[in-house]
Parts: structure tokens; sequence; C-alpha cells
């Protein structure tokens, strides 16, 4: 008797599952809406299995494995879909990126992946005449390795835009270059002291050259025309379109101020929004937990759907590039310089600690060694000050890490956003961050596969429109560790190397972890949603240096339709 109680309590339990996922016995051979076949399907799931079909119904994956044991699932109804071998995956998640403001970018001057000052010159030029009711010219995007010490001057701009003021942001929006008509609007003189976190460029006699740093480009930006609601909206759809047709059907947005988040909002409301979101909610360093109230009050206002106005986001430093990213030790062309962080350490504490009293995922842009270690002290202030929680904060960019510091990520729980696309050695590296910091610490550069090494959750991160949301460019970068377009070039700092199901893994289940989606996405799993990305060809039978050709075929969000390649067919 007492063995029959227990199958029938095991019996009983197996059906309570089934239940709970829409599979009890009056479901469990129901026709799929959507079926997949024939596919090469890495699940991601605990085991990293892989499959060959994968049925849908209601939005909700219903079964995962074989062709053969998918029969049931498939009527007269079902939309039948041959993979013939191309690769199915969890949509990608992008842990840091920028859609609303990367989007509305856009529709600006675009410098974007322009590799010549002269090809930078002739687009200006050309925006400014075809916009010439524009009162500002405003571009964004242009690299600063192209300019000797990444630092153009206002003449320059003066020789292509003379009777408007210009505004050109950098492409990781850290620095601007503006003219001399913009500093005279802006009243910038040679008496103009630098702000707190900011510096003024100058040339010999003391005068503004015309490119600004950090806060010093407020300086100027705070006098640009307002973008309005509907532009924000404008900036959301496009940024949602370019995610979407890159696989994307999860972001964390990096940096949501008001208007961002209006425009979120009113996506989600009229179903319109094609990701799931994560909000990161702009924290004002300068005033301290005093807005935290205000932040929760937004959080209530704006958390409903796909929408989660839950992280909070602090900016600890700036970059390197420019001198102004917090280091331990100072810049090698800077003597006595290492930059300084955007608060101290105990304002760092106090902010950390209210945050996560609150209940915020507190995420943080950190790139130099001692802004990294500022965050993770002030994370670790938190944690003995409220106690231990499910927090998962989240640190971005992650350039130079000091190696002591490397498997504390594991021990506080944080989680390390990196962007991949940056490991290789491009311009920004060779020509700027390289002779910055010289060859030892240069070796602690983007040091993916040590904090990998540790048992941290490492995610991934495009941080678009710095540079591109393409995952698949990002992922072979991870993997080779050199310059996508140039297989042949120099692999920077080799041992930093992670293989592909690591990376995959980043951008897909950790990814979902570090939106507290991973029970909803992120895997391909029975009971899941059906957030899903076809591929054209399988990422592991190809040599590493073809991964950023990949083409994404389809991007479904819940078993709908958000994204397909015009010539696929499914």
């Amino acid at each position: 008797m007492r063995s029959r109680s227990v199958v029938l309590t095991l019996l009983s339990g197996i059906a309570a599952v089934l239940g709970a996922l829409g599979l009890g016995p009056e479901k469990a051979t129901a026709p799929a809406d959507l079926f997949f076949l024939h596919g090469a399907v890495l699940t991601m799931d605990a085991a990293r299995s892989w499959a060959t079909s994968v049925a849908v119904r209601g939005g909700r994956i219903v079964y995962v494995g074989t062709d053969t044991g998918a029969s049931s699932f498939r009527g007269p109804t079902t939309r039948v879909v041959d993979l013939e071998g191309r690769m199915l995956l969890p949509g990608f998640h992008d842990s840091h990126v920028h859609p609303v403001s990367g989007g509305m970018q856009l529709a600006e001057c675009d410098l974007t992946s322009l590799k010549t000052k002269d090809e930078v010159f002739a687009a200006i030029r050309r925006y400014a005449a075809a916009h010439p009711q524009d009162p500002w010219i405003i571009g964004n995007g242009w690299a600063q390795p192209m300019f000797p010490g990444g630092s153009p001057t206002r003449q320059e701009l003066d020789r292509i835009v003379a009777d408007r003021p210009a505004f050109m942001a950098t492409a990781d929006a850290h620095s601007a270059w503006v003219n001399t008509k913009a500093l005279e609007i802006a009243g910038v003189t040679r008496d103009t002291k630098d702000p707190r976190n900011g510096r003024i460029e100058r040339d010999a006699s003391g005068e503004a050259s015309g490119t600004l740093h950090e806060s010093a480009t407020s300086l100027v930006s705070d006098l640009l025309p307002k973008p309005t609601a509907e532009q924000h909206r404008e900036g959301l759809a496009r940024g949602l379109e370019i995610a979407n047709r890159h696989g994307i059907t999860s972001v964390i947005e990096a940096d949501a101020g008001e208007r961002i988040l209006e425009a979120y909002g009113d996506f989600e409301r009229r179903g319109k929004l094609t990701a799931r979101v994560v909000a990161s909610l702009a924290v004002d360093v300068a005033r301290g937990p005093e807005q935290v109230a205000e932040l929760e009050a937004r959080r209530t206002r704006y958390t409903r759907g796909r929408l989660h106005a839950t992280a909070a986001k602090i900016f600890a430093d700036g970059v390197v590039e420019s001198e102004t990213a917090a280091l331990l030790e100072p810049y090698l062309d800077r003597p006595g310089w290492s930059g300084e962080p955007k608060l101290s350490p105990e304002a760092f504490d106090r902010l950390a600690v209210a945050l996560d009293r609150a209940g915020f995922q507190i995420h943080v842009h950190a790139i130099g060694d001692r802004a990294i270690r500022m965050t993770l002290d002030a994370l670790e202030a938190a944690r003995k000050a409220n106690g231990p929680r499910d927090a998962r904060p989240l640190i971005a960019h992650l350039e130079l890490i000091d190696p002591h510091d490397i498997p504390r990520f594991r021990k506080l729980g944080v989680l390390p956003d990196f962007q991949p696309l940056w490991a290789y050695e491009d311009s920004y590296m060779r020509d700027l961050n390289l002779p910055q910091l010289g060859p030892e610490r240069s070796r602690w550069i983007y040091p993916i596969a040590s904090v990998v090494r540790t048992g941290a959750v490492v995610v991934a991160g495009s941080d678009w429109n710095v540079s591109t949301i393409d995952p698949l460019e990002a992922i072979q970068v991870a993997v080779t560790r050199r310059d996508p377009d140039d297989p042949s070039s120099k692999t920077f700092v080799p041992e930093e190397r992670v293989d592909l199901p690591t990376i995959l893994a980043a951008y897909t289940i950790n990814g979902a972890y570090a939106s507290r989606q991973e029970k909803e996405t992120g895997s391909i799993e029975v009971g899941k949603a059906a957030d899903l990305v076809v591929l054209d060809r399988n990422l592991f039978d190809i040599p590493s240096e073809e991964i950023h050709e990949t083409k994404v075929l389809w991007t479904l969000l819940d078993g709908a339709e958000v994204y397909r390649e015009a010539s696929y067919r499914p």
C-alpha cells in the first residue's frame, strides 16, 4: 500500500506540473500553433542540450525534442517551419543599450562608422546643406582617434558650419566637438573654469579649442533644442526595429530619464513594445539618497507588462580615451592625473545603500579600475547595511579591472556586464588606450575569461549606439579577440578569449537572469515564452571568423513575429 501511495503521489505531482504548463491530459496532444523541425536547436538549458524540433502554442513552448517525438503536436492548423539545418536559439538579450536615444540620434547628423576626418567633414557639410532651417546642426558618432589627441578644433568645424551653432557628440557620448558660434552662445571664454567632472580642451592661448569632455559638454548641450515626446517615440520605434532585426527580444535600457520612460510606457500601453525591457532609472549622483523616493514613484508608475522600471543607473566615472575614467594609477601621458570619479566613496556608499534598501537593481557605469573598485566597495557596503538579498547588481563596461578585484564579482553576486565588441585592438585601443595605460595594465583590459573562471554570472550588451547593436559581431570578438573585419589581425590578450557556449550564455540565459526573467525566457524549454531567433547557419559548424557574417532570418517574441528578413519564407 505504501508503494502504491508513493506512485500516486508522484503521478499527482506530474499532473500538477503538466497542468501548470497547460499540458494536462486534455491539452498534451493539442495541435501547436507553430512547429519547427529539422533544426539545430541549442536550448541553452542547464545542460546546454540540443534538439531538432520545437512546438509553440499560445506563445509558449510546449515541446522540445526530436522530430519524431513531436508528431502529436502537429495538426491541420499548425504552421510547420522546416529549418533545414538552420540554427534556432533563444532570443538575444542586450544587457546594456540605449534604444530610445540611439534611435533618436539616427535622425541627426550620423557620423558613426566613418573612417577618416574627410568623411566626417563631408557628412556634416551634406547634413547642414540638407537642413537649412535647423537652428542648430546636431550630430553624433565621430571616433576620437581620427583627430590628434582625440580633440578636433572649433576652427575645423567653423569651416563647415559657420552660420549656425554646431554640436557633435563622440561615439561614446562622453565628449563633444563644437564650433565657435556654439561656444559664444554658451558664453564659454578663456576665463571659464572647468566644471566638476568635466574638462574644456584649450589651445596654447588658453581659449577653448572646441572639444568638451564629460560634464563640460553640458555647457553647450543644455542649450540645444529639447526633443519632443513624439521624437522620443520615433526614436524608440527605430531602436526596437533595429534590435529585433538583430534577434534581440530583451533589453536593459541603460539610462532612462522621464521622457524615455514616457516613450516606453506609451508603447507598452499600446501593445507596441516588441522587446522585454528593464529600464535603469537615471540617478543624479549630485543629489544622493534624497531622490530615492522619486525613483520609487517612477518605478511604480511605469512598471507593467513587458516594461519593468526596476533598475537604477549610476555613473561612477568617464572613459579612458578622454582620460576621465578613474584609475588607481596615473595616465602615462599626464603625470599625476588619474581621473576623477563622479562621486566620493562615502557618497557612493550612501547612495548604494539607499537604492538597495529600496529594492532597486543597481546598474553602474564603471570603466577605470578605481571606479570599479569603488563600485564593488559600495555594493559591498549596501549588502552589509541591508543584509544579503537577491539584488543582482550590474557593473557595465569594465574596461580595466585590477586583478585583485576579479574574484569579488562572484563573491558579492555582482553581474559583470561586458561589451565584448570592444575587446580587440581597434584605433581607440591602439592609438589612445594602450599608450595611456601601458602594457602592464593593458593586460587587464576587458578580462572576460578571467571573470568567467571565477564563476561569476557574466552578461553582455552593446551600449548601442556607441557601437553596433549586432550580438553576432560581438560574439565573434569575444571568441577571437580580433578585428571582425580582419581575421589576420593581432589577437588582443589571447588568454581572455572565451568559448562560444560561454558567450552565447551571456547573450541568452544569463541576460535573462540579469533581467530577473530566467523563469520566463532566455532558454528554449517547455513552459517558457517562445522568444526565438532563427539564424541562417549553425554557429558551431563555421569558423569563428565567420560568425559576424551570420544573418538573423526571423525573430519571435511570445511566438509572434517581430522581424523577418525579406527573402525568408518560413
